[in-house]
């Protein structure tokens, strides 16, 4: 734990300006692999080199920790309620990922008076100029706090599975954001596919909806297929693209995150936005 946080410590001094990425990962419904998706496609940005922080927003029933079979040294609660560093509660899992457990603290946070809120953006505002990405792994659904982090993020990735359930709330998740922010980009994750006729079905299904009655466009990243090297996976609490890189899940994995990067080359779509805290702070002090 102190060497960890001392060599956070140690990166925080020797740090480069960058415009990181932020995105923000929903669903409209649990169940259907989101916070797995968070932690593969932030292994596979690593893999491919970048530096990612993973921050878990699924308030209550979050399970990064979990999935990677890693203590928890600390929780978000810790730096508000105990003034542990924020260096010192990013936690160090496998192959490098770099993850803030997000407790129980998100309203008692997004409550909080100014004062304690300038700290934390200053805090937050160091630790961001660390990494490449950095992904919020939001709970299912979205409620009246959970919005102010996914409305202040560069992207949003919306995972779905073909179920018509699923379909229907990852469509409801999408309308009530771009009804708070109608510039915001959204990305399309389909998971669990049993055929590549389900997948481009369901694409099909939310990117005609969506373009009919809001009149805004939707990129499909890919599709996971289903996949049990997955399950065998979650049971081993390691992460899928180390556990098995080579199975059909693994490798749509990969292909998503080869296909975002080149995107964000293509568009570098970052350029001359506000940064995330300078977002949040506005939509924080509006309440």
């Amino acid at each position: 734990m102190t060497d960890q946080a001392a060599n956070l410590r140690e990166r925080f001094k020797h740090q480069r300006i960058r415009q990181q990425k932020t995105i923000a990962v929903v669903s409209g419904k649990g169940g259907v692999g989101k916070s797995n998706f968070s932690l593969n496609f932030a292994l596979s940005l690593i893999k491919k080199g970048h530096s990612v922080l993973l921050v878990d927003m699924d308030i209550g029933m979050g399970n990064i920790d979990i999935l990677m079979g890693t203590q928890t040294n600390a929780t978000i609660v810790d730096y508000f309620e105990n003034n542990t560093p924020l260096s010192e509660i990013i936690n160090q899992g496998k192959e490098g990922v770099h993850f803030i457990a997000g407790g129980s603290g998100l309203t008692k946070f997004v409550h909080m008076e100014q004062k304690g809120l300038e700290k934390f953006f200053y805090d937050f505002t160091n630790v961001l100029s660390m990494y490449d990405y950095v992904l919020f792994d939001m709970g299912a659904g979205i409620s009246t706090d959970s919005l102010k982090f996914i409305l202040s993020a560069d992207e949003v990735m919306v995972i779905t599975t073909p179920e018509p359930t699923s379909i229907t709330d990852a469509y409801a998740a999408m309308k009530f954001i771009y009804l708070n922010k109608k510039d915001m980009p959204f990305y399309l994750i389909i998971n669990r596919t049993i055929t590549s006729t389900d997948g481009i079905e369901t694409f099909e299904k939310l990117k005609n909806v969506l373009n009919r009655f809001l009149g805004k466009e939707v990129l499909c990243l890919g599709m996971i297929p289903e996949d049990h090297s997955v399950v065998k996976a979650v049971r081993s609490q390691i992460p899928l693209v180390s556990f098995n890189e080579k199975s059909t899940a693994a490798k749509a994995l990969f292909e998503i995150a080869d296909r975002y990067c080149k995107q964000q080359f293509s568009e570098l779509t970052t350029i001359n936005k506000p940064p995330f805290v300078t977002k949040l702070k506005r939509f924080l002090f509006e309440r």
